[in-house]
């Protein structure tokens, strides 16, 4: 019942959208951020911006398409000066949206903002947009397909280099691009299939004609399947590394997310098993994001809560996709063997990569050769530094440790083909790959049914683009859109 309600809910509410786009509402709303700045930029969309461009500026005759011009901006209600700014006029279709826009540059007071946005909710058919509702409008006037309404959204949110260079190549349209490519082959593959069987009977058509189209729905799969066996990086890069911090109590677990992160955000202690929850901060590494747990310490805990802390702590590892084994660098042995037993006694089977961490190297007798050795000989140990949280010597080698670890996590986002970013292109196209593999088996013994089966795998790679079906997906994707774009 709940879920039919939210369905029921949802249908009202593209009602209410489809019919507003109908009508021909104009949408208004600040694009450049709240809070005071310099600079503020309101901006409309739709059928009414030119009229409302006109009301605020006072003259009957536009500027130039395209080209800014300084106006005093009043209020069409009672002609009071609001602001003196630069206006840009967009009419469609060279509009972001498609449709006539218009821009304000104002100063970015509150006051004046507030002002000119209750000036603009005055005048007729104008209304506050939704989140997303600009970008929402580009896709219905075919400017943009949601991979590129996605990238959109990620260069909005991105917070290190590589999540801007993949965010701007998606927004680009190389993600769209390569996919409407396997779209028109598919649809290709499906018009020679089609016509065999409705003409092949009459020799218009040839039988290579068939084997063609098993060739080409064979190396589809194939380039379709490897697209989506590349170890989550553009998912991992769009959202974060997500790394925990693991080891006993007391091996400075907090103080190396304290050192990581240059502030206090985790509360150190002498005392052991002082962290329970789970403490998790976002960093940027080398332009690679990494979301940073600090856990609680593993051992056989006797402490109800702190039993818990250690179960979470469980949890994340299982979860994680970089994992930092901290060690008492004065209390392990030095040779590699010994320190692989050590850290195979934190890990979980089938750990994800790992770095390891040998704290407290201030505390070695001799500057603890043998055991910076060890770290530099590599197999069978994983990447290894020496560290020291109270001095930070060793810092910089793990923050290049760190880097590197990253940069094969989330590979190069401007090589090769396009990364998957959402895991809804990873449901559809698993979905198309499933639809391909069929397709083979069905051949064999109906034509018509093999027909259906590339039919479905079209409509999974449109439902990516939003070509088919994209009326479920838009909420989803635009909910997090901020007011404005």
């Amino acid at each position: 019942m709940a879920l039919r309600r939210a369905l029921s809910a949802a249908g009202r509410r593209w009602a209410q959208r489809l019919c507003s786009v109908a009508r021909g509402d104009t949408i208004f709303a600040v694009s450049s951020g709240h809070g005071r700045c310099g600079v503020a930029v309101i901006r409309t969309s739709g059928p009414g911006s030119r009229g409302a461009l006109r009301s605020l500026t006072g003259r009957p005759e536009l500027p130039p398409p395209r080209v800014l011009a300084l106006r005093r901006i009043r209020d069409p209600t009672t002609a009071e000066p609001l602001d003196r700014g630069l206006v840009v006029w967009f009419p469609g279709p060279h509009s972001f949206t498609g449709e006539d826009c218009a821009e304000l540059h104002l100063h970015g007071g509150p006051a004046v903002v507030s002002g000119v946005l209750r000036a603009l909710g005055g005048l007729p058919g104008l209304r506050p947009a939704e989140p997303g509702e600009f970008t929402r409008r580009a896709f219905r006037r075919g400017k943009l397909d949601l991979t590129a309404a996605e990238g959109l959204g990620d260069l909005i949110r991105a917070e290190t280099e590589a999540q801007r260079r993949q965010a701007l190549r998606q927004m680009e349209g190389e993600l769209g691009r390569l996919y409407q490519r396997w779209s028109d082959t598919l649809t290709q593959a499906l018009a020679h299939l089609e016509a065999y069987i409705d003409f092949s009977e009459d020799d218009n058509v040839e039988e290579e004609v068939l084997s063609q189209v098993d060739a080409t729905v064979r190396a589809l799969e194939q380039e379709i399947g490897s697209h989506l066996q590349d170890g989550r990086r553009g998912e991992l890069l769009r959202g974060g590394v997500r790394a925990v911090i693991a080891g006993p109590p007391n091996v400075g677990k907090s103080s190396l997310l304290n050192l990581l992160c240059q502030r206090p955000a985790a509360i150190v202690s002498p005392v052991a098993g002082t962290t329970r929850d789970v403490v998790e901060v976002a960093l940027n590494i080398g332009g690679y994001p990494l979301v940073l747990s600090d856990t609680a310490g593993l051992r056989d805990a006797t402490d109800p809560v702190e039993q818990e802390g250690v179960s979470r702590a469980r949890d994340r590892l299982r979860q994680a996709d970089l994992v930092l084994a901290v060690l008492d660098a004065a209390a392990v042995p030095a040779e590699p063997a010994g320190l692989g037993a050590a850290l195979g006694s934190l890990l979980p089977p089938a750990a994800p990569p790992c770095i390891l961490v040998l704290n407290k190297a201030d505390l070695l007798q001799g500057g603890g050769g043998t055991l910076r050795d060890a770290c530099a000989r590599g197999d069978p140990l994983p990447p290894a530094t020496l560290l020291s949280c109270r001095t930070g010597e060793g810092l910089d080698h793990l923050l290049e440790l760190l880097a590197r670890q990253l940069a094969q996590l989330c590979g190069d986002p401007l090589a090769g083909s396009p990364s998957l970013t959402q895991s809804r292109h990873s449901l559809h196209l698993g979905d198309c790959v499933a639809a391909l593999a069929r397709y083979d088996r069905e051949r064999r013994r109906d034509l018509g049914l093999a027909a259906e089966r590339l039919r479905l795998a079209r409509r999974h790679l449109g439902r990516i683009t939003g070509h088919v079906g994209a009326e479920d997906v838009l909420d989803i994707i635009f909910r997090d859109f901020c007011v404005g774009k």
